[in-house]
């Protein structure tokens, strides 16, 4: 059953996932090269606990980390370790955070130094889906219509789209419903409504769409070992358009980068 929120509900998950963003960024100045996944963890239960919010994913169906952290052919789901990050790795942070009673989910896919021309598109392209599919999470459509949308932008670059993970709603659970492939058919799904919150997160691969997982029962990696990329953000439909709860600005702002492809999806302006 999907659990509609009121405009103070969408504000308090707005607190959660600006959380999550600012941890984000913090890490944004941490990925380099030497660095271990598990360092970035640490650093990364800290700073929530420090803003007042408990870790998302700790303990969550018992997941024993902070943060998932997947490198190059890891989609999602990767365990903290003491593996060092090496130039030309890149590198899936994904955070929860859980304040005030509601949670913030967010994930961003980092270049650790220089990376290869062609892994360097793999990550333009998929961050570039999840905004193809958020314009399409408004009130009145599907469902559908935004999985159609980032597998046809995706696919059309020749790129594997992920089918067995999905996004979902998101509020006072981490997953509820619905569930947001990032494959459909336009039309087909629950339709969107006013208050709606979901988490949009295109999974894709520069190869084969298929995965497998490791003996962990967590990770999960590309079934022909090329890198996969992993971009998300919270949103929720405001006056029946998204409107994005999350934010990469903390990220670039960390990284000196100049963007402005969130101002569409903000009706007030983000204060850094």
């Amino acid at each position: 059953m999907i659990q509609i929120k009121t405009s103070e509900e969408i504000e308090l998950m707005r607190e959660s996932a600006l959380i999550v963003s600012k941890t984000l960024g913090m890490l944004a100045k941490e990925v380099k090269p030497g660095v271990t996944t598990l360092q970035l963890d640490k650093l990364a239960e800290t700073f929530i606990r420090d803003h007042q919010a408990e870790p998302g994913f700790l303990g969550l169906y018992d997941f024993p980390n902070t943060l998932c952290v997947s490198p190059n052919e890891q989609v999602v789901h990767g365990i903290p370790n003491n593996k060092i990050l090496k130039e030309g790795d890149i590198i899936s942070i994904d955070c929860g955070a859980l304040k005030n009673g509601f949670y913030g989910d967010h994930a961003y896919t980092f270049e650790v130094g220089e990376v290869m021309p062609e892994v360097k598109k793999l990550l333009e392209i998929t961050k570039a889906s999840l905004y193809v599919g958020i314009r399409e999470f408004k009130a009145g459509n599907r469902v559908g219509d935004v999985g159609f949308a980032i597998q046809n932008y995706c696919e059309k670059q020749g790129y594997g789209v992920v089918r067995e993970l999905v996004g979902h709603g998101l509020g006072r659970k981490m997953h509820e419903d619905p569930e947001m492939p990032n494959y459909g058919r336009r039309g087909q799904g629950k339709k969107f409504v006013e208050g709606m919150t979901v988490a949009i997160e295109p999974m894709i691969n520069m190869g084969t769409h298929r995965i497998r997982q490791l003996k962990d029962g967590w990770t999960i990696l590309t079934a022909d070992a090329k890198p996969s990329a992993h971009f998300e953000h919270d949103v929720a439909i405001v006056d029946g358009k998204p409107e994005l709860l999350s934010t990469f600005s903390y990220i670039y702002d960390a990284l000196g980068i100049v963007s402005d492809e969130e101002k569409e999806f903000r009706t007030h302006a983000l204060v850094l």
